[in-house]
């Protein structure tokens, strides 16, 4: 029962995005200057920013691929792939190699140039997804290689292990960056097999594996010392449902690109993560090691999370429980985040009070990759 009703709901992810969300993004989604914006008035008027950051356009970059994947207007989908790749393969460089941060929204380079991992793992992502999506862009995959090299050179922590989220280096650890960077491997690999990126996977995990889980409880930290130490106080006793979820279903990848079993912190995360939703299946910002909550509000991206890891679970076990879950996170997303016109109410209070004041692009790349996600697994 439950595998019949979540793939009714994979068959309303395609509808929405392709009637909806990639008409609305590919018409409103660049500003005056070429450039993918930073966000949509609820409106649907651009957010006139004075900058845009470079997450964003590789996000929106990865959004026109997955558009292209689902047969959604051939023509302007490969025309915003293209646009993407070449503001994040020249625009968005420094001398050095790495990427900056932000850009002057008019076009005329980087405004912040500071190295972000964070955003450079948005950008390798970018082009390993394009490249799947084009196929075949040898020039571009040679780009992603020289980014990675410079970001061996520059930022790799051959002391502590894993990379520098910034440049200069931070006084806190995040694991945040790493968990995209995995990301990133992964989509690389599928699209370049013997690049290495595999292998770089593999060395991400086994920093989740040892130290990024090491605290109380085996849950996932955010905020770690230069050492990859557990910090007193907040910092390490706060974690985030939506990434404890977001692990499960990269965990899942993982094991899949690797041949190798699904490590078992990835029952750990999931089991723990689901007992913070609220009794709607609803995913909050941040709780404690305990479970107690600290940021009770809730925003879109966690309830994207949340059914990946749900389609997860549900792909390698086959139990319908996980459909039903994902059934339910689907329909969280559906009915009260999502809106039929392909934008989204981005925040909510613990109360249930509108916090957003506009649409941010970055969320785009959460509910697709999640739709894009249930549709795969149903086969729809």
């Amino acid at each position: 029962m439950s595998k019949s009703a979540l793939k009714r709901r994979a068959n309303e992810a395609r509808l929405w995005l392709t009637d909806a969300f990639f008409p609305l993004w590919a018409e409103r989604g660049l500003n005056q200057d070429g450039l993918f914006c930073e966000a949509l008035d609820l409106d649907h008027a651009t957010a006139e920013r004075d900058f845009v950051r470079v997450r964003v356009q590789a996000r929106q970059t990865y959004v026109f691929a997955e558009a292209l994947r689902l047969g959604w207007r051939p023509d302007i989908a490969t025309d915003r792939i293209e646009l993407g790749l070449g503001i994040l393969t020249n625009l968005a460089r420094r001398p050095d190699g790495l990427v900056g941060r932000t850009l002057k929204a008019d076009g005329g380079g980087l405004l912040d140039d500071t190295a972000d991992l964070y955003d450079i793992a948005f950008t390798l992502f970018a082009i390993g997804e394009a490249d799947a999506a084009l196929g075949g862009m040898g020039e571009t995959r040679a780009s992603a290689s020289a980014l990675l090299d410079s970001v061996d050179r520059q930022m790799r922590d051959r002391t502590n292990g894993g990379y520098a989220e910034a440049l200069p280096p931070p006084h806190l650890r995040l694991q945040n960056p790493h968990m995209h960077l995995l990301e990133a491997c992964l989509s690389l690999h599928n699209v370049d097999p013997d690049g290495g990126h595999l292998d770089r996977a593999s060395e991400i995990v086994s920093l989740f594996l040892a130290r990024l889980t090491a605290g109380p409880g085996k849950l996932l930290g955010e905020r770690f010392t230069t050492d990859w130490g557990i910090p007193e106080g907040g910092d390490g006793d706060i974690v985030e449902p939506g990434h404890q979820f977001e692990w499960v279903w990269l965990l899942h990848q993982y094991a899949e690109a690797a041949g190798v079993a699904v490590p078992e912190a990835a029952g750990t995360l999931y089991a723990f993560a689901c007992t913070t939703l609220d009794d709607a299946g609803r995913a909050c910002q941040e709780v404690t090691r305990a479970g107690a909550p600290v940021d009770g509000s809730r925003r879109t991206w966690p309830q994207t999370e949340a059914l990946k890891a749900h389609l997860a679970m549900y792909e390698h076990s086959g139990d319908e429980r996980f459909a039903a879950a994902a059934c339910t996170s689907f329909d969280v997303l559906l009915d009260e985040f999502l809106t039929v016109d392909g934008g989204w109410i981005d925040h909510y209070g613990a109360g249930g009070d509108v916090l957003a004041r506009d649409m941010p692009a970055s969320t785009g790349y959460h509910v697709v990759l999640a739709f894009a996600e249930l549709i795969r697994v149903m086969k729809t």
